[in-house]
């Protein structure tokens, strides 16, 4: 299992109430199921919405069980924004 980051920005910084805190996941869909599940409520929404970086790649469409997690590694959580 990789140890890593995630960061928050926006409206999931807000929701979760940190900006960042660690993952210990081996795939996006299981880190960002742990982050569900320590932070029920709002963040679970926002989530559904956000986009994701994984060590500064965008996730994109790629199914999050398919996206493997890097020991040390960062994902963003990047809710929409708006204006340019």
């Amino acid at each position: 299992m990789a140890a890593g980051t995630i960061r928050y920005w926006a409206a999931a910084k807000a929701a979760a109430g940190v900006a960042e805190e660690p993952y210990a996941a081996d795939t996006l869909a299981d880190a960002l199921a742990r982050a569900r599940a320590e932070h029920p409520g709002d963040l679970v929404r926002v989530l559904e919405r956000c986009s994701f970086l994984v060590d500064g790649l965008a996730v994109g469409t790629r199914g999050h069980e398919t996206v493997r997690l890097a020991e040390g590694g960062t994902v963003e959580v990047l809710p929409p924004f708006a204006g340019g």
